[in-house]
């Protein structure tokens, strides 16, 4: 009985170590879509005011979509693994990902002024 429940205990904790992971990877995606939001309203600013940036401003908006973009598949892919190392990778992307974002949507804020 005393091995039966270790095992269930083990069970419950990498569950719970997964759901962590999940939680991780689906608040990074998060971040970096509203991180490319900005990013994008950003560009469009620079584009109205007819700035000479609004170029760079857009490039910036677009990596910072792209890397929402990955973020989300990370997303996924946490919610989607079947081993706890595997949910850690996924998670450790997404955050990297929504990094990405973050810095993509400096970039065009600074076009932008």
């Amino acid at each position: 009985m005393t091995i039966n429940k270790a095992l269930i205990a083990l069970a419950l904790t990498a569950a719970l170590a997964a759901c962590s992971n999940q939680d991780q990877a689906a608040d990074a995606a998060a971040d970096a879509n509203t991180a490319a939001a900005e990013a994008q309203a950003a560009a469009d600013a620079a584009a109205a005011a007819g700035d000479a940036t609004a170029a760079a401003g857009q490039e910036a908006a677009d990596a910072a979509a792209t890397a929402a973009d990955a973020a989300a598949s990370a997303a996924g892919d946490a919610a989607a693994a079947t081993t706890s190392d595997a949910a850690d990778a996924a998670a450790d992307t997404a955050e990297h990902a929504a990094d990405t974002a973050e810095a993509a949507k400096d970039a065009a804020e600074e076009a932008k002024q």
